[in-house]
């Protein structure tokens, strides 16, 4: 065993940008018999959902005591789901890893921010395979010392982990069955934790105490000095103490050895060489194993071992993607589809309702008539098996989500606000009949809206370089618009920019982007996506902008293994490149950085040996000007000065491979710049290349915007501004503060060209004359949210 990391006295301002909470930690009482035992407490454990319902991650698991809580696996997701669910991250003593990769640790980096954000004191303790430390090591180039708390390394084949008046956890490594001459990579060691609660001794019996003339007063002197009396003689029999397996044994290789592994020979009810009374009783196993490997024949003859456990399938169970972890942004989803399904398509975990009536499968149906796997349950999200008390001992679905019909919701909604009927119809007139004049994009009062009547100055017309635009050119999908750290109503920040068949971008990469790639598109598009993915942006180096990344990057590494195919090309400030370089020794990546200061204006000139204007364009063209360009960086008046890139001849290759990328994706250039926010952050412009239209040759400019601060982070008004710098068609806002979990309240001249941004927005380029005529309709379905003050309104602009 090997001691990682030191603990840290917490430095709030090093973490500022972090992930926070301020959760107290509460302490109760324990009960026992009068032996130390733990009779009357609280224990069980529990399925935590990340990744349940979209597949992206293995789930969690929460060990709960009284006074003690250990997290087994931190997936991407887990703290929106703790925050949906009112589970407190903040009573958390030990976070044991099955593994250590994308898939069982990728929300650990926001989970030790979280923590360290909660201030001095904390004591969590980090537990996993020896492979922990290169994890440990890259997560050091982004994460203060603070939030690095207690880190363990499982070298040992068996070791105690954990051995109090509650529980012994044990853990186990498993390794792949190594065949002669080969090696053991990275992220192939997995651990199998044991925990063993102590037994219960028998109730004091008064009639035997009498029979042997003991009285209550002397009776524990008597029996703990051990004269002529022996416990058994006065007390009945022990209530042995229940036992779990956590088990994640992730291919057939890992199970061939499972099969024969001695350690584990005391648990099994056959096994040979011990007495029934010595063999210990396991009463639940939660699987994290994949489906296919559940089902192989090595992994159910071990299953077959264990007689009389509850055996849970946490693996990935299917029922799950018809319940939404996340109900609260599956209810906003479902009002915003109702309003405007043109830009709220209906997301995966909404498409429910062909499946309401539908039986959902056993797990002997799904996987053949095999007696274990027919004994075997799927596991559901908050199912619990209890420990304690002992009467209670099984399985306990009370807290289980319910399915949610997107009919109920629509019910519900309404109830609430009767003119949405009106409203919708009203929205979908815009798509039906779109005008240029400004009497037709009026919102009137006749509308039964209710806002005064507004003109948008012409702007519902095409410019001149969006004539004959086509529904498969572009769109943008804000797959994140929340700032900081998950919560329930809004991811951290992604930006999908979907270009159909010429590929595909990511602006920014917060923890949990492939989820919500999966909430949008399903997981065979999802895949897709990330499969099609050419290019991934990086705006800075704060979290809640790049904690996704390695899921994203190590799926896609997945779904191409085996098929030639070119490494993807991120961009982002240094500090992320070493953060990846570390990690690559871990997991492949299969990437090539490029520095943000390598795709600056002065760059990109001296790359194309092109000393004239970047911004060259018709005078026509209403998009983002040389002149307005200018005027933007202006506005960003305390922008940073960069140091030289590293590597001149490194870079030069880098952005010929990106040139190309972009060309094929129908782009010219991809520009970053600097921005006031934190040490080496950037916003960026996409310029798309030219095309013919009506009016004539033009060069096309969708401006996509990101991170545009005028300080460290921008009020609603101060993003606007810089759009309107920019001379932006449209101004999209995203980025919201926390503290706006639904909708900010914009001031009357915001609705001129601009509309806000909610999760899973979807807007084609096509539709962007239609947004300002929307964003009243979106006021009118959050009336009741709508906050008053926006003095601290932190959010950010995408023009």
């Amino acid at each position: 065993m090997e001691n990682v990391s030191k603990t840290f006295k917490f430095n709030q301002s090093r973490a500022k940008g972090s992930y926070n909470s301020h959760e107290p930690k509460k302490n109760k009482l324990r009960q026992n018999n009068g032996h130390g035992d733990v009779v009357n407490t609280t224990a069980y454990v529990q399925i935590l959902g990340t990744g349940m319902d979209t597949h992206d991650t293995l789930p969690s698991v929460l060990l709960f005591f009284d006074n003690q809580r250990f997290i087994f696996n931190v997936g991407e997701g887990l703290q929106r789901f703790c925050a949906e669910h009112k589970i407190k991250l903040s009573k958390i003593d030990y976070v044991c890893l099955s593994r250590a990769c994308s898939e069982t640790a990728g929300g650990l980096p926001g989970l030790l921010l979280t923590l360290a954000g909660m201030g001095e004191g904390m004591s969590v303790n980090i537990w996993g395979p020896s492979d922990l430390k290169l994890l440990v090591e890259a997560m050091k180039s982004f994460i203060p010392h603070a939030a690095m708390v207690h880190t363990k390394l499982i070298s040992d084949d068996r070791h105690v982990l954990v051995d109090n008046n509650a529980v012994k956890v044990s853990a186990i490594l498993l390794r792949p069955h190594i065949l002669d001459g080969s090696h053991v990579k990275p992220c192939e060691i997995s651990v199998i934790y044991v925990c063993e609660l102590h037994e219960i001794r028998g109730k004091f019996n008064k009639e035997k105490a009498d029979a042997f003339g003991l009285t209550v007063r002397e009776k524990y002197r008597i029996l703990q000095r051990g004269d002529s009396v022996h416990p058994s003689d006065v007390f009945g029999p022990s209530i042995p103490g229940p036992i779990v397996f956590i088990v994640d044994c992730p291919t057939e290789s890992h199970a061939q050895e499972l099969l024969f592994m001695e350690s584990l020979n005391g648990y099994y009810s056959d096994f040979s060489d011990s007495s029934p009374q010595s063999t210990k009783v396991v009463n639940c196993i939660i699987h994290l194993t994949p489906a296919s490997v559940v089902s192989s024949p090595s992994y159910e003859k071990w299953m077959q071992k264990f007689d009389s456990a509850q055996h849970i399938r946490a693996g990935h169970a299917l029922k799950n993607v018809e319940i939404p972890i996340l109900k609260s942004s599956a209810r906003v989803a479902a009002r915003l589809n109702y309003l405007c399904p043109q830009l709220f398509p209906t997301p995966t975990f909404l498409s429910l309702r062909d499946r309401n009536n539908a039986a959902q499968p056993s797990a002997a149906s799904s996987e053949g008539p095999v007696s274990k796997l027919s004994q075997s349950i799927f596991a559901e999200n908050l199912l619990k098996f209890n420990l304690r008390p002992h009467a209670r001992l099984g399985l306990d679905k009370s807290n289980v989500p319910s399915l949610i019909a997107p009919t109920d919701v629509i019910s519900e909604l309404l109830l609430e606000i009767p003119e949405i009927v009106d409203a919708a119809q009203h929205v979908s007139e815009f798509w039906k009949e779109p005008s240029e004049t400004k009497e037709d994009t009026t919102v009137t009062q006749d509308s039964k809206v209710g806002f005064e009547d507004r003109s948008f100055d012409g702007n519902y017309a095409f410019p001149s370089c969006l004539e004959n635009i086509q529904r498969d050119d572009l769109e943008v999908v804000f797959l994140g618009t929340g700032s900081s750290q998950p919560s329930k109503y809004r991811n951290v920040s992604s930006i999908y920019i979907n270009l159909f068949s010429k590929g595909s971008l990511l602006l920014d990469c917060g923890e949990g982007t492939l989820a919500q790639l999966k909430r949008r598109y399903g997981k065979e598009g999802a895949d897709n996506a990330v499969r099609n993915l050419r290019c991934v942006w990086i705006s800075h180096i704060h979290a809640d902008h790049h904690a996704g990344l390695v899921r994203i990057l190590t799926l896609r590494q997945d779904l191409l293994r085996g098929v030639l195919h070119e490494p993807i090309l991120v961009i982002g400030p240094m500090q992320l490149k070493r953060f990846l370089d570390e990690y690559q020794r871990l997991e492949d990546l299969h990437m090539q950085f490029l520095d943000c200061r390598d795709t600056v204006v002065a760059s990109w000139n001296a790359f194309e040996g092109d000393t004239a204007d970047i911004n060259h364009r018709t005078t026509n063209n209403p998009g983002l000007s040389s002149s307005a360009e200018e005027s933007f960086l202006k506005h960003c008046s305390k922008r940073p000065k960069l140091s030289e890139s590293v590597d001149n001849g490194v870079a030069f290759l880098l952005l010929k491979s990106l040139k190309k990328i972009l060309r094929e994706a129908g782009l010219d250039r991809l520009i970053s710049f600097p921005v006031v926010h934190c040490p080496e952050a950037f916003g960026v412009v996409l310029k798309a290349a030219e095309r013919n239209n009506s009016a004539g040759e033009a060069t096309f400019e969708d401006g996509m915007v990101g991170e545009a601060i005028a300080r460290n982070h921008s009020t609603t008004k101060e993003a606007i501004e810089v759009g309107d710098s920019a001379d932006a068609y449209r101004i999209i806002l995203t980025h919201f503060s926390q503290r706006y979990p639904k909708i900010p309240s914009l001031d009357e001249i915001s609705i001129q060209k601009t509309c806000i941004a909610f999760d899973l927005m979807s807007i084609n380029v096509a539709d962007l004359p239609m947004l300002p005529n929307v964003l009243p309709y979106l006021k009118l379905l959050f009336k009741k949210e709508m906050t008053t003050d926006t003095s601290d309104d932190a959010i950010n602009a995408t023009p």
